[in-house]
């Protein structure tokens, strides 16, 4: 088989987009941490891109991707290293390798997701013990039941770009984890601005760069689903973004940078899953659906008394659902033919029904096995996963790396 040099530069195009988006969620989350934790935010996504590399390599492609058979669970060990992959090109001209780099993007920015949520807490090396097991143990069985071809998407569960995998997914962990290591020193009686908003407003800019080649390199070609994908992309976003600040605008009287940040960010979570599946206004609708929702859903913290520092739960976890399952509703077979007819074009309930038996299994998986990972790291590890309340106080960039944001000095 010939390689397709259209196809291939746009996934390694795409490749790189989406490795970009790790170091634009750092700063994204960076900028809402305090001053005296934002390295320590900034190495544990970094640190994602290291391990995760190393992981995906040695054992995680094969576990999420290698041949199971009809329904599998998990992946066999064929590819263990990369093993015979070298030069192969599949049926579609894409060198394999192409793919392998691919989603090796996804599966480092997925744990990466977590970080915002137990943020200026969670102890380096109990971290670095919970990305190693997590990427093991969570994302490499959840990929290869959706986008390995496993028992979900068996059954017909869609998912374009990673609603499920990746944002439910993340989401789970990230509540799980907040729960398991308890509140932050004074949360929620004192306040805890970010300390720096024109950094997340740049991470914003840069996860909605990167998103294009998340959504749109998906497709795997240079097509018309791609284009399709990348224009939803576009679309939701901006109306996620409307939404959000139109619910902020009415419950507080002010429309917030941070609100538009986060609002944007709720509308690309949720038109990952939709993203080569839908089309016309459907985008627009998932999107301002799922800022006014995912707004609202950030109360929540307040009212259960759990400290998600970042709103991981409000924005990946809920906007996962919400993709997810609205793709039940709005999925048009028309835009692309692998896909389904959803509700809203005849296809009656059934891929709705998927949709929701996928993200709930998915949660519950993830909530259970990430909450054992970290038990076990807490029984484990000296000091367990969380600082001490001294470190804690001091902040983890001197505690953790023994280094200052910044070197702020009079002259």
């Amino acid at each position: 088989m010939d390689v397709n040099t259209g196809n291939t530069a746009w996934v390694l195009t795409s490749t790189a987009l989406v490795l970009f988006m790790t170091p634009g969620l750092a700063f994204f989350y960076g900028g809402m941490v305090r001053s005296k934790n934002v390295l320590g935010m900034l190495m544990q996504n970094f640190f994602a891109m290291g391990i995760v590399t190393v992981l995906w390599v040695f054992v995680g492609y094969t576990l999420a991707f290698g041949r199971a058979g009809d329904g599998g669970w998990l992946g066999n060990f064929d590819f263990i290293g990369l093993k015979d992959l070298t030069g192969v090109v599949d049926e579609a001209g894409l060198p394999v390798l192409a793919f392998v780099a691919f989603q090796m993007t996804f599966a480092i920015i997925t744990p990466a997701l977590i970080t915002g949520a137990v943020a200026d807490r969670m102890r380096f090396s109990a971290w670095v013990g919970f990305i190693i097991l997590w990427s093991i143990l969570v994302y490499a069985p959840v990929a290869h039941w959706i986008f390995g071809g496993g028992w979900l998407a068996e059954r017909g569960a869609l998912d374009f770009a990673g609603g499920a995998v990746v944002h439910v997914n993340a989401g789970a962990a990230a509540l799980v984890l907040v729960l398991l290591l308890g509140k932050r020193l004074g949360w929620p009686r004192e306040p805890m601005p970010p300390h720096s908003l024109p950094f997340t407003l740049l991470g914003t800019g840069i996860l909605w760069f990167g998103w294009f080649g998340f959504n749109a390199g998906s497709a795997l070609a240079a097509d018309g689903i791609a284009a399709q994908a990348f224009m939803n992309t576009f679309v939701a976003a901006a109306a996620a973004m409307l939404g959000w600040l139109i619910v902020e605008r009415i419950k507080t009287g002010h429309a917030t940078t941070l609100g538009a940040a986060s609002g944007a960010v709720a509308g690309l979570v949720a038109i990952t899953p939709c993203a080569g599946f839908v089309g016309g206004m459907a985008p627009i609708a998932i999107g301002a659906i799922a800022g006014a929702v995912c707004y609202l859903a950030i109360s929540l913290k307040f009212r259960l008394g759990y400290d998600d520092s970042l709103d991981v739960v409000a924005v990946h976890l809920v906007g996962g659902l919400i993709g997810s399952v609205l793709l039940g509703l709005f999925a048009d077979a028309a835009v692309n033919e692998a896909g389904a007819d959803g509700v809203f074009f005849g296809g009656g309930w059934s891929l709705f029904g998927e949709q929701v038996l996928a993200v709930a299994v998915v949660m519950v998986f993830s909530f259970v096995v990430s909450g054992a990972i970290a038990l076990a790291l807490r029984a484990i590890l000296p000091g367990g996963i969380r600082v001490t309340e001294d470190d804690e106080q001091v902040g983890l960039d001197q505690t953790q790396h023994a280094e200052t944001g910044y070197a702020l000095e009079r002259v």
